[in-house]
């Protein structure tokens, strides 16, 4: 074989490499095609962008919007009235509301709603014949349609027992008639082998098979078999012997149970040999031979797949290269999969046959089962051998599997996996080969090619910068890798290109973060890379050029840098050419008598540069260069005579101000300072200019000896800017250097000044006082912030505040007198002026407020006001006095006590009041004891006063008492014959008694009602009697009008207040529909009644007792279940339940016959030809029974039978017993008892129908 076989979702054969291509050609191929031109999409787009609302949003406004119209239609007709014109107009209106809408709504192009011209037509003449049916009132039976449709899908009624029962359920019961007979004559006794086609297979794990020998109708005593060898094709007779037959038929007889002996049994008979066995000859116990059906069984040896194991270990993109080894009966199939790194498990079936096997052959050996050949060839066991061959494409361990195997004859070995394939587990492990992919290694260069070569010292060994790609799945897994690179040297003056030779280096780098060492100037090209499984790859950048650049090297000239006044040098100038690789940095040591040398240093980018060197200080001076570097070489010595340089320095003479920015601000009549520094040699004579308003005024300072010199100028007596210039400096030698520095100086005009502002055009302020800050005013001159300071005239410690607004203020808390004592501005201190620099500051009086006591207001024992009672929801005030300054402001809270409930505190209550005089409203809307407590009051100047030493106001609300009836609403009834007065009406009270009530009763037919008062009613429940005379045939009304307690409290009652009625009617009648005494289960009983709607029937069923409702003038009742049905009273909407009208109507129900065949189950009996069996039948019911019974044909599965004749006959008893001899089916059609009777299609005749009963 060349390749793997395999099916079209299978692995795909190696080592092609289109099989992507090909799978999305195969898959694209077959899908349909659903792409649409632009121009189709624009016009077929909705008007409102999908983008916008979606189109199922769409489309619910649109339904939301028919619905609302419906509604707006069938407000419509119920407001219409009988007026033609109104009708027509409303049937024009909905025309037109209807034709925009459904001709519209297509137009929008919503999805679903692009409805064609028909539709919209058919939709449009639809509702038309609606708004027609509507606007004109043109009666349609709805109805009758709903109650049709309703009792479709919910037919129940109401049964005896008061619950809802389905008929169906009653007339169509199938319980009623139950079971079947089945009679098979059978044929003579036979025998076969392995009828049902079984598969049978020998391996290690199964020894030996049973094969199955199937007899029917006879008891053999020797069976012959005839095993022909799959290797020889030679036949072998085994037989069985009576002794083995027993045995094997006792198990037969102990497996199948309690039947017949003469019934079909599965004799199985144990073989250990493969073969085509074939059954011979079946002799029974009468010596007589069993007819046998010819039919050959094969077992052969068992299926078996393995896997012939190759190295573990391979590169990525190698091929599996491994097989499969499968043994068994052609064609065979194989599930084998795999399993790469954490995925999945994915399986293929393979279908397997050997390069000689002859399918065709083998197909017709299949067919010859049954035909009885002799050439036992083609299930012989063949060895296959099948080469798998995948694209290992992917790094990691893949795992390789065998999950089942099966045969020509369906014989499966499943190998055990686990449940990722959905394969039940067996004994036996699966097969599995595993392979560990490695990923190919590649190389490359980093940061060096020819173009970017790698530049070092000589000598100097260095790291190839290779870049290595790991490897390795896991961190874990340490590969070494063998690297390859190839070394050209580097051509020099004195070598020949024949001296160049090329030599091959190869490595070992035991880590990832290994790199070879190199030190050789030349070219360094990567040839190979590879690791302890795989040949890598190399990658470019792959050559390197190493370079060894030449030392660096300085040459230093010198110049000295002579001064143009004084003549000497002040300066060395130093000139620096360069050899080697920029940038440079050169150190030096600076040498100075009586000072310790130090080491300098300086970087120069350039191969040329120019250096000066000036100190600021005098003295002899001596540089070393003694080392230089460069990007390649570092701290290279300087060994050349002619670096070290001497020079003697005298400065010259220079002066500069210390801080050379304007200094911002100066007072007035005062001096400004500087700090200047000198450099040269000492003393020094310094000049300067003060410019002031054009003019200029010189300064000279002689004898400096300092070099940081604080200049002093004179006095500033005029405001503005002053320009302060340094013109000349002179030093010893004489020599004078003319200078340029300047400052500037801004000079105040005027110093700051202080005083207190004035309020309402003087400097006091009456004020509230509390301990809250009180801001004072101030008028300030000067530039922010001020600091001022005040004090408290008869206080010693002063207070400083700052102040950063002109017309600020300070902030006091006591009252007095303040006085200003300092004033400073940001720069410059000021003056007070002691006319303004005083203010007086006074508080105002608290308010009060008073309560006088009265005739409506007296003092209480514990020192509160007490006022008057009052009752419930009456209106009451109370009348406070206030001192202040209006308006006022208070605020009090309400403790309120109810007779009921628990003590609550009342929100906080806040009045506003524009006089000295207020009252405050009393809160009387539910009774109990109320308390008015005052939390703070306030006026125009104070915003809250406390006020704990005033009273506290009390007063007592008394509830109004009530009246109402223990049951309102009730109506009392009575019989015309009985008398009204013997019951009362109970009145609940509620108070302090005695009470006073008011009664009213009124008849139905007067307008005017007829007062009855009641005095004096000590207790809280009274009984009233009505009157005999106010009473007669009829409704009355007794209704509460008014009532009073002994606290004064009244309470009169609404005018559809809370009432009773009272009744005095005459009694209801029932009388049954049908004259019979007898029904049947599913019969409807059915009574007359008369009297007011709706009715109360009271009856009684299987000795219960019940009530039933009836709002028409009919009572009927299903009858669900056997029983006495007998009505004992009745009552009506007029009369009560002690009124009822007597009645003892009695029906009997009785249940619905009942027959089982077989116990009520499907049973088979086989007898011989000439044979009977048995049908028996119980009953249920009141005997005598008449039945009906049919023998049809015994149909076979998906067959009808035929019903082959129909008999009747009768029973007096419960069971009865009939023998039959023909072969069918026996089953009951109906059944009939003395009064009622059911067939099995449902209830025919009934009881209560008029039947005759059965009498025999």
């Amino acid at each position: 074989m060349n390749g793997t076989p395999r099916l079209k979702s299978a692995y795909p054969p190696s080592p092609k490499t289109d099989r992507k291509k090909a799978t999305n050609r195969a898959i694209y191929s077959n899908g349909p095609s659903i792409a649409k031109s632009s121009s189709t999409e624009a016009e077929n787009a909705p008007i409102i962008p999908l983008s916008l609302v979606d189109a199922p949003s769409q489309r619910a406004y649109v339904f939301g919007l028919y619905v609302a119209l419906t509604a707006w239609k069938l407000y419509d007709y119920y407001g219409l009235i009988s007026d033609e014109t109104e009708s027509l107009w409303l049937w024009l209106k909905w025309l037109l509301i209807d034709s925009a809408f459904l001709f519209g709504i297509p137009e929008l192009r919503i999805p679903w709603l692009q409805w064609s011209s028909s539709a919209v037509a058919f939709l449009f003449f639809g509702h038309v014949l609606g708004n027609t049916i509507l606007m004109f009132r043109i009666p349609i039976p709805f109805e009758a349609w709903l109650l049709a449709f309703t009792r479709m899908i919910y037919d129940r009624e109401l049964a005896i027992s008061e619950r809802r029962v389905k008929p169906g359920s009653l007339l169509h019961n199938s319980s009623l008639i139950l079971g079947k007979q089945i009679v098979n004559i059978l044929p003579e006794g036979s025998a076969v082998l392995n009828p049902e086609k079984h598969s049978f297979c020998i391996d290690n794990s199964r020894l030996s098979a049973e094969l199955p020998i199937y007899i029917n109708q006879t008891t053999p005593k020797l069976i012959e078999l005839i095993r022909i060898d799959l290797d020889t094709n030679v036949n072998e007779t085994l037989t069985i012997s009576g002794k083995e037959v027993k045995k094997m038929k006792a198990r037969a007889d102990k497996e199948a149970g309690k039947q017949p002996t003469t019934e079909s049994r599965v004799l199985k008979y144990q073989v250990k040999q493969t073969g085509l066995y074939r059954l011979s000859k079946v002799v029974d116990e009468s010596n007589l031979e069993v007819q046998r059906v010819l039919a050959d069984t094969a077992v052969v040896p068992c299926p078996f797949a393995s896997i012939r194991s190759v190295d573990v270990n391979k590169c990525k993109g190698d091929l599996s290269n491994f097989s499969l080894e499968v043994q068994g009966t052609p064609p065979l199939k194989v599930m084998y999969g795999k399993k790469v790194n954490h995925g999945k498990r994915s399986a293929v079936s393979l279908t397997i046959n050997p390069e000689e096997f002859d399918h065709e052959e083998s197909l017709h050996a299949l067919v010859s089962l049954r035909n009885q050949g002799s050439d036992a060839s083609w299930a012989r066991s063949h060895h296959v051998k099948v080469p798998i061959n995948e694209s290992l494409d992917l790094g990691g361990v893949w795992e390789y599997f065998v999950a089942e195997v099966k045969d020509a004859l369906n014989n499966t070995v499943h190998y055990d996996l686990g449940d990722d394939l959905g394969i039940k587990s067996r004994r036996q492990a699966a097969p599995i080969q595993t392979f560990r992919v490695h990923e190919i290694p590649t190389v490359k260069l980093n940061g060096c090619s020819q173009q970017q070569p790698l530049k070092r010292a000589k000598g100097q060994t260095t790291d190839l910068p290779i870049w290595l790609n790991p490897t390795n799945q896991k961190r874990s897994e340490k590969l070494k890798h063998i690297l390859t690179y190839m070394f050209t040297p580097q051509l020099t003056e004195d070598m020949k290109e024949e001296d160049a030779i090329v030599n091959i280096e190869t490595i070992t780098l035991n880590t990832e973060d290994a790199r070879p060492h190199v030190s050789k100037p030349g070219t360094y090209s990567l040839t190979g890379i590879s690791n302890e499984y795989c040949a890598g790859e190399v990658l470019e950048p792959s050559s390197c050029l190493l370079l060894n650049p030449p030392e660096p090297e300085v040459s230093i000239s010198t110049e000295p840098i002579p001064h143009q006044c004084a003549g000497n040098s002040v300066g060395l100038r130093v000139n620096l050419d360069l050899v080697g690789t920029p940038p440079f940095h050169i150190s030096w040591i600076e040498r100075r008598e009586g000072f310790k040398p130090r080491e300098l240093g300086d970087t120069v980018d350039s191969l040329r540069t120019q250096w000066e060197f000036k100190p600021t200080e005098p003295g002899n001076y001596r540089y070393e260069f003694i080392k230089i570097s460069d990007k390649v070489y570092h701290d290279l010595p300087l060994r050349d005579q002619d670096r070290v340089f001497e020079q003697s320095v005298r400065p010259i003479a220079w002066a500069h101000f210390a801080d050379r920015h304007s200094k911002d601000l100066a007072c007035i009549g005062q001096s400004a300072s500087f700090n200047v520094y000198l450099s040269g040699e000492g003393p020094w004579t310094l000049e300067y200019d003060i410019v002031h308003g054009g003019k200029r005024k010189k300064n000279k300072v002689a004898d400096i000896s300092d070099s940081v010199y604080r200049l002093d100028t004179p006095a500033l007596v005029k405001g503005g800017e002053h320009s302060i210039t340094l013109t000349s400096v002179t030093d010893e030698s004489g020599c004078k250097i003319f200078l340029e520095q300047e400052v500037r100086v801004n000079v105040r005009h005027e110093s700051p000044t202080a005083a207190f502002g004035m309020v309402d055009g003087q400097r006091s302020m009456l004020v509230a006082g509390g301990g809250k800050k009180q801001l004072l005013p101030l008028k300030l001159t000067g530039e922010s912030p001020w600091h001022v300071t005040y004090v408290r005239v008869g206080e010693d410690k002063p207070v400083t505040q700052k102040i950063n607004q002109a017309n600020g203020a300070i902030d006091v808390l006591q009252e007095g007198t303040y006085e200003i004592k300092e004033i400073r501005d940001k720069v410059c201190p000021g003056s007070i002026d002691l006319r303004t620099s005083k203010f007086d500051l006074n508080y105002l009086p608290r308010p009060s407020l008073h309560i006088f006591e009265s005739s409506t207001m007296k003092k209480g024992p514990n020192g509160s006001l007490v006022k008057n009672s009052v009752c419930e929801g009456d209106q009451d005030s109370a009348e406070i006095t206030f001192n202040g300054q209006p308006p006022f402001h208070m605020e009090y809270k309400v403790h309120a006590k109810p007779e009921h409930g628990s003590k609550f505190l009342g929100p906080l209550q806040k009045e506003d009041v524009a006089s000295h005089v207020a009252s405050i409203r009393m809160d009387t809307s539910q009774p109990g004891t109320y308390q008015y407590s005052f939390i703070t009051i306030g006026d125009h100047a104070y915003d809250s006063v406390g006020t704990h030493n005033f009273p506290v106001i009390e007063q007592q609300v008394h509830t109004r008492p009530t009246a109402k009836f223990s049951d309102t609403g009730r109506t009392y009834n009575y019989c015309k014959e009985q008398s009204a007065t013997t019951d009362v009406i109970p009145i609940s009270l509620t108070g302090t008694p005695p009470f006073i009530l008011e009664l009213g009763i009124r008849h139905h037919a007067s307008n005017m009602p007829e007062i009855v008062n009641i005095p004096n009613i000590q207790s809280r429940n009274y009984d009233f009697v009505i009157p005999q005379r106010a009473l007669s045939l009829g409704t009355h009304t007794v209704s509460i009008r008014k009532i009073r307690d002994a606290n004064g409290c009244e309470r009169a009652s609404e005018p559809r207040g809370p009432l009773v009625r009272v009744n005095v009617v005459d009694m209801p009648t029932i009388s049954p529909m049908e004259p019979q005494l007898d029904y049947c289960v599913g019969d409807r009983i059915s009574f007359a009644l008369a009297g007011t709607p709706p009715f109360s029937v009271y009856y009684t069923f299987e000795g219960a007792e019940r009530k039933a409702s009836s709002s028409g003038t009919t009572f009927r009742r299903l009858a669900e279940k056997p029983g006495e049905f007998v009505v004992k009273a009745i009552s009506d909407k007029a009369s009560t339940d002690s009124c009822r009208a007597r009645h003892e109507l009695t029906k009997i129900v009785h249940p619905l016959p009942s027959v089982q065949i077989s116990k009520g189950k499907v049973s088979e009996v086989d007898i011989h030809e000439g044979g009977e069996a048995e049908l028996y039948f119980e009953f249920g019911g009141t005997p005598p029974f008449e039945f009906t019974y049919t023998r049809s044909t015994n149909a076979g599965k998906g067959k009808r039978s035929v019903i082959l004749e129909t008999k009747s006959d009768i029973s007096e008893q419960y069971t009865k017993t009939l023998r039959v001899s023909d072969e069918g089916t026996y089953e009951v059609v109906s059944i009939r008892d003395r009064y009622c009777s059911v067939t099995a299609h449902g209830i025919q005749n009934r009881g209560g129908g008029g039947q005759n009963l059965l009498g025999f």
